[in-house]
């Protein structure tokens, strides 16, 4: 095994643990008391957490005795990472994150599908996206993200942003 590819094998499992971190830091401030069976909401974020840390371990154990088992092996030929359709989803995210509380739950999720969709079919190598596409995208995240919207209000009784103060959209 090359040097670089070892540093790089090492470093993949570094930044899982480092990801894992981040996620039990982000644990750590979830506020709440234990539920139904003594689980609480900050069990499945610490739950994670540890996952997480745990797979970076066992990715640096792998590098280090031998390097990741049973991949192929390296080629010229390997496509470059496709930046446009990373931007499109990066887009996506950020304007849910930014847009939740200010247009709802249900067409900030929908907008989010809909810039993910276009970048992974720009990835893929689609062309321009048609009328029907992005109104079909549209229609599909919206018949997405209202099930979960309605699921998680209704049903569950928790707190998302909508669109009204009806709580239905």
């Amino acid at each position: 095994m090359k040097k670089t590819s070892k540093r790089s094998e090492i470093g993949i499992g570094a930044g899982a643990i480092g990801l894992g971190a981040l996620m039990a830091i982000g644990a750590a401030q979830i506020k709440g008391e234990a539920g139904y069976s003594g689980v609480g909401a900050g069990f499945l974020p610490w739950l994670m957490a540890a996952a997480m840390t745990l797979c970076g371990v066992l990715l640096i154990v792998q590098a280090t005795t031998g390097g990741f088992r049973t991949m192929p092996e390296g080629s010229d030929d390997i496509p470059a990472p496709h930046w446009v359709g990373m931007a499109w989803l990066s887009a996506g995210l950020l304007l849910n994150a930014a847009l939740i509380t200010r247009v709802g739950f249900i067409p900030s999720c929908s907008l989010l599908f809909v810039l993910a969709a276009r970048g992974f079919r720009l990835s893929m190598g689609a062309g321009p996206a048609t009328l029907s596409d992005w109104v079909r995208d549209v229609l599909v995240g919206a018949a997405l993200s209202a099930p979960v919207y309605w699921l998680f209000t209704k049903l569950l009784g928790l707190t998302l942003p909508g669109l009204t103060s009806s709580g239905w959209i």
